[in-house]
């Protein structure tokens, strides 16, 4: 039988056959009262996290039960993983030292059976596209269900660009690596709905395959695809794939309410920052990578939906650089962080890896800690209940960068550090807009969460001034109406 025809027949069987019940909670959504955050598992909630480069699940080799326990010690709750379906990484690419997404040789594990056909360039046998591999279900199933455990939301991202010959050359999509007969077409071909070479079809399949193994998660949601504007994919072929999950969710739906089965998708726009013009429907996270100063959230705040940044790097691996980044995207109104920390390598799973100094990035228990402070700060925020606002900032002194989300009369949340690399002048005191009210003002450590100082303010409303601490490296102001 045609490949076509082995996989068509096998999906509608799953799906007539009844073979996905129902999950006990609805996954995670947007929140309904502010559709700029979410809602997990009946709570308001932000995404940080500070987590390894995607291949959890695809390198045999990496020990995700020790990973997942370390990120939720630090009350981290999100990772991004890899299907292993389409891409993975040879070892060395990207400058990237002992990178999870590369995994060594036989180590590599795809949604896809081998076949009994030698010559997977990656080593071993080819794979077959029409058939699955039970393993690799079973190892997905056991990762999702300890990140289940901990509050830890996966982001599934479904495809990656092929930005070298040489991933090209790996892929079980290349057509000397599978047994099927497709794939004939350049790299920069397979994610199009006109020069596919017969890849489209499996594509759709193994979207479907995936959504129908996850359905009963609720801490999970999928991106399309990781950077599609590096290799210009057309965001027609983006939009198919997110209404492929959709039809796939519809389809199994009818045991249950559509929105208990629904998942959030999520598109990966642009580096740095883009307006967003004229985005496909389904769509409920735009996430941007390397968005410092978070512009992104500003140029698309009116979308309300959540605004994300779930790659960092290139900026060093000073843990400053990436806490300032962290703390002004979610000022700015962003509801999810995700650094992405190289410290975390097969064999050192609780992120303990020294990494040298060429790495494209940042990462380390210390940040982590960091990041947990960042935690611990938003949740003593009703943020569903505030907006990114700097009118309470009339006149930030000169040589800083400063943020403020707002909930008008009773909390203003507020962070400072040097706007560049030059250190700037002391700065001795801030001046802020305040409405009429009794105030309890808390200078805060940001790599810490430690308090300052603090004092209580009267305030008749209008102008006025606060004593600021030394800035150092960066602060934090919140006020609190009593």
């Amino acid at each position: 039988m045609h490949f076509r025809h082995v996989v068509a027949v096998a999906w509608f069987g799953a799906l007539v056959g009844g073979l996905f019940p129902l999950g006990a909670a609805p996954p995670i959504s947007l929140h309904p009262d502010n559709p700029h955050y979410f809602l997990f598992r009946g709570e308001p909630t932000v995404l940080i996290s500070s987590a390894e480069h995607y291949g959890a699940v695809l390198n045999l080799d990496f020990d995700y039960v020790t990973y997942l326990a370390t990120l939720a010690r630090d009350k981290l709750n999100h990772t991004r993983v890899w299907t292993g379906g389409v891409y993975f990484e040879p070892q060395g690419a990207f400058n990237i030292a002992r990178n999870t997404l590369a995994p060594a040789p036989g180590r590599f594990i795809s949604p896809y059976a081998r076949s009994r056909e030698p010559g997977f360039a990656g080593g071993g046998n080819k794979f077959d596209l029409s058939q699955w591999d039970p393993a690799y279900f079973k190892r997905l199933h056991s990762f999702m269900r300890h990140a289940s455990r901990r509050g830890v939301v996966v982001e599934m991202n479904l495809f990656c660009p092929m930005y070298e010959e040489k991933e090209w050359l790996l892929s079980p999509y290349h057509p000397s690596n599978n047994v099927n007969r497709v794939g004939p077409v350049d790299r920069n071909g397979i994610y199009t709905l006109d020069q596919h070479g017969g890849l489209l079809l499996a594509e759709e399949i193994l979207v479907q395959k995936i959504v129908q193994e996850l359905a009963d998660y609720d801490n999970l949601y999928y991106e399309v695809m990781n950077e599609p504007y590096a290799k210009n994919v057309p965001l027609d072929w983006q939009a198919h794939i997110a209404e492929r999950i959709v039809q796939t969710e519809a389809a199994f739906a009818k045991r249950d309410t559509l929105e208990r089965r629904r998942h959030l998708i999520s598109l990966n726009i642009a580096n740095k920052s883009a307006k967003i013009q004229n985005p496909p429907p389904n769509i409920s996270i735009f996430n941007f990578h390397y968005a410092t100063p978070p512009e992104a959230v500003d140029l698309n705040y009116h979308l309300n939906k959540v605004i994300g940044e779930n790659e960092t790097g290139f900026r060093g691996t000073n843990d400053a650089v990436y806490r300032t980044e962290a703390w002004d995207f979610l000022m700015a109104g962003g509801a999810l962080f995700s650094h992405l920390d190289y410290s975390f390598v097969a064999g050192q799973e609780k992120g303990t890896f020294v990494y040298p100094a060429p790495q494209p990035g940042g990462g380390s228990v210390a940040f982590r800690k960091q990041m947990r402070a960042l935690h611990d700060f938003m949740s003593q925020l009703d943020f569903v209940l505030m907006h990114p606002d700097n009118r309470i900032l009339p006149a930030v002194p000169p040589g800083l960068s400063a943020r403020a989300l707002v909930q008008p009369g009773r909390v203003y949340a507020i962070y400072l550090h040097p706007a560049g690399a030059s250190p700037p002048a002391p700065v001795t005191s801030l001046q802020l807009e305040l409405p009429a009210g009794h105030y309890r003002a808390e200078w805060i450590i940001p790599a810490t969460g430690k308090e300052m100082r603090s004092e209580s303010l009267r305030h008749r409303g209008g102008a006025c001034t606060l004593a600021m601490p030394p800035l150092g490296e960066d602060v934090a102001l919140l006020i609190r109406a009593h």
